[in-house]
């Protein structure tokens, strides 16, 4: 918030009596604005007003269809005014994934070589997450043990560049294994130098 909201909240006119100004009613206002968690104001005799401000912290971005808005950390919506400041925020996309912000960005902060990475995090059938990358790549995350996969993909990763191929997924829902899917073009040029034996576009190995 910036000091010329706080000032239009309070109503204050020129030549306005701090004897009569009603502070009850500029407290009830301030606590009414969406970044206000709570407020007070109080008259200090002769001639000044003394309000404090603790403001709401922004937590995530939640997205349901074309609605994006910021939220704290319990998934409750603070605004829908959304700007570039938030862009660092982690967008969680689809109905539920406000109240389980927190269980993905916590695992997130577990491999800050990839957290930067994250474009968005999707909440599948209110049981598990998928991310997508930056780059377009699309992350299946199983339903449990989300931070050993994360941290097997991470590995995976710094051993063979994975998350720079060309590639569209990475599913790593079975716990034996992982499949990736190549894109279209990859796949076709795989295709060619095997003289067109396997599959298109898609490769498993074993983990």
């Amino acid at each position: 918030m910036d000091e010329f909201q706080i000032l239009e909240a309070l109503e204050i006119h020129d030549g306005t009596s701090l004897a009569l100004f009603d502070a009850a009613g500029a407290r009830e206002r301030l606590n009414r604005m969406a970044w206000v968690k709570n407020a007070s104001v109080m008259k200090l005799y002769p001639s000044t007003l003394q309000i404090s401000i603790e403001e709401r912290v922004p937590y995530a971005l939640w997205q349901r269809g074309d609605l994006v808005s910021i939220i704290n950390e319990s998934g409750d919506v603070i605004t829908d005014d959304v700007d570039g400041r938030y862009a660092n925020l982690l967008l969680v996309v689809n109905h539920g994934a406000q109240r389980r912000a927190v269980e993905i960005n916590s695992a997130l902060t577990t491999v800050p070589e990839l957290r930067p990475r994250v474009r968005a995090a999707f909440l599948v059938s209110d049981r598990r997450w998928d991310l997508q990358l930056e780059n377009g790549i699309s992350i299946r995350l199983p339903e449990n043990n989300i931070h050993a996969a994360l941290a097997d993909l991470v590995k995976m990763d710094e051993e063979s560049g994975l998350l720079s191929r060309d590639i569209v997924a990475i599913d790593l829902r079975l716990a034996d294994r992982v499949t990736v899917r190549l894109s279209d073009e990859a796949a076709e040029q795989r295709k060619v130098m095997t003289g067109g034996k396997g599959r298109s576009g898609k490769k498993e190995r074993d983990t």
